[in-house]
């Protein structure tokens, strides 16, 4: 399984943005597959390449999964509702090409 993470630009240059992550890690992340960004942006990365740009809400809702994940992994489960919040309640639907 990959896991994209969620980094805030804090220095934008030519190509490369210097960025840091929800537990304060800073690294220099590749921006080819996004194009410029400016400082305080959103990027989701994945082996320090940008793959998406993201709002803040968005960072924000993926880094409370990220917890959710880390707190079961170490046996305290009960942050996965509030970190799942458009999945509980509801039935998993299937995409249309496999109805």
């Amino acid at each position: 399984m990959c896991l994209a993470i969620p980094m805030r630009v804090l220095r934008a240059g030519t190509g490369i943005a210097r960025c840091v992550d929800r537990h304060g890690v800073v690294a220099d992340i590749d921006l080819a597959l996004v194009g410029p960004v400016d400082a305080d942006a959103w990027l989701l990365t994945f082996q320090r390449t940008a793959r998406e740009i993201v709002d803040a809400e968005r960072a924000a809702q993926i880094d409370r999964a990220l917890g959710a994940l880390e707190a079961a992994l170490r046996g305290e489960p009960g942050a996965l509702d509030a970190a799942f919040p458009d999945l509980v309640g509801r039935e998993p639907t299937l995409p249309d090409f496999l109805r």
